[in-house]
């Protein structure tokens, strides 16, 4: 059987009671309450918010003096193009404007992955 994240269990309880007309004791609604934050980081009623509109919000991220929601990360910069200098490794923003252009001392990543944009992008619930 496969493993269910346990946001979507305390969802699934907390609509289920919704549909029977809120007839749940109050003792089950206070330990899901109480077991929601430590596993899913969000009260109940931020989990709803959050998954209405895909939002990740929380009342924790208020206990950590930030916004409510979390913002969409802009894309990171582009990386200087750095080159051997003179005793010295020399960086440029924009290496078209040198000519000849010199080759690169790293060649590392200049771009964010597909999975790393979708990471960038995520909402909320993860599913």
């Amino acid at each position: 059987m496969p493993r269910r994240a346990p946001y979507l269990m305390v969802l699934t309880v907390l609509l289920a009671g919704l549909a029977t007309g809120g007839c749940v004791p109050a003792e089950t609604i206070g330990a899901f309450e109480a077991a929601s934050i430590p596993v899913i980081h969000r009260d109940l009623l931020d989990a709803i918010y959050s998954g209405i509109t895909g939002k990740d919000c929380s009342v924790v991220r208020l206990d950590a003096y930030k916004t409510y929601c979390r913002p969409i990360e802009p894309p990171p910069p582009p990386p200087p193009y750095c080159s051997r200098g003179r005793g010295s490794v020399d960086c440029w923003l924009n290496p078209g404007d040198l000519k000849p252009v010199p080759p690169e001392v790293a060649d590392g990543p200049m771009f964010l992955t597909p999975a790393q944009e979708a990471n960038r992008l995520r909402r909320w619930p993860p599913l």
